[in-house]
């Protein structure tokens, strides 16, 4: 590889599209068919107008989001293009979310505790993009301190604990974020194989969008992958039953999202099997739930008792 390339990449990684364009145009004439080169001077295009938007913004956090939102829609830029390369890509997360981090930096004496714990979570996610994952685990778990029972920090906690290979504590988590809320969970920036390759198995069935959250938790636990679990506390069974009582009543509206409220039920079943199943005399109970979610989705209930 050329030396202008490798200073380009370093450009990149640096949060300079514009100037590492500038040198891959100058190697390409030297290697006119060369894919990589062709292929980075593409994602130098796509950022380079993300980066000069970015300076005309005062506010530090709008900066932030905006790389983190641009990031996502890079993603759906690549799945245009006939070819990608690691290197590149590697080169322009680097500089991506080292150009945010240094957002939120800023931001760093925020003492509303709803936008702390904001600012926090995505410190903790700019980190774990750059490969420091214990580090952003511990902003991660400051987050979830400042708020807790919040899907998208708990996510994000389950995701730094399986790329470091804690798998129980990233199944207890990513389990808890699902029940708390799936559709406040990005999958976008969820990059552990344990959660990936369940949301990879969950598209091949023909699900996206919000509906694809919604049943995540369910094939999470018919695949094995939601298998760590915790006792529920009794208030937190009172506010379970509770849900499930509006849930089923919801259901019967014929105007209602089936689509989602049928997975969300399901789910909702299953933390309350689990429960009936922890104590003595429960089995009946545990019985009656799981006859319940035959009556919603009999190939789901074929699949959890078989």
């Amino acid at each position: 590889m050329s030396d202008e390339i490798l200073q380009a990449y370093s450009l990149v990684r640096s949060g300079n599209p514009a100037e590492a364009k500038a040198l891959l145009n100058s190697a390409l004439v030297y290697e006119l068919e060369n894919q990589e080169i062709l292929f980075a001077i593409d994602c130098c295009n796509f950022w380079i107008d993300v980066v000069e938007r970015c300076k005309g913004v005062k506010d530090a956090f709008e900066r932030g989001e905006t790389y983190c939102n641009e990031w996502k829609s890079f993603l759906n830029f690549l799945k245009r293009e006939k070819k990608t390369f690691d290197r590149t890509l590697f080169a322009v997360k680097i500089g991506v979310f080292s150009l945010a981090l240094a957002c939120y930096n800023e931001l760093s004496g925020e003492k509303d505790p709803a936008q702390k714990a904001e600012i926090l979570r995505k410190t903790g996610l700019c980190y774990k993009k750059l490969g420091s994952y214990e580090t952003a685990r511990n902003f991660l778990t400051d987050a979830n301190t400042v708020r807790p029972d919040t899907a998208a920090i708990i996510a994000e906690m389950a995701d730094c604990y399986a790329l470091c290979a804690e798998e129980k504590h990233a199944k207890v988590l990513f389990r808890e974020a699902f029940y708390v809320d799936p559709q406040k969970i990005d999958p976008a920036f969820l990059d552990s194989e344990l959660i990936q390759c369940l949301i990879r198995n969950v598209q091949d069935k023909g699900y996206s969008g919000a509906a694809l959250m919604e049943w995540l938790p369910v094939y999470g636990t018919i695949y094995g992958v939601f298998t760590v679990k915790r006792k529920l506390r009794t208030p937190e069974v009172a506010r379970l039953r509770q849900e499930i009582y509006a849930k089923e009543t919801e259901i019967k509206d014929p105007s209602c999202q089936r689509e989602l409220l049928v997975p969300r039920l399901i789910n909702l079943y299953f933390w309350l099997i689990d429960y009936y199943s922890s104590i003595d005399g429960g089995a009946g109970m545990a019985n009656e739930i799981t006859t319940r979610i035959k009556i919603l989705d009999t190939e789901i209930y074929e699949l959890y008792v078989k």
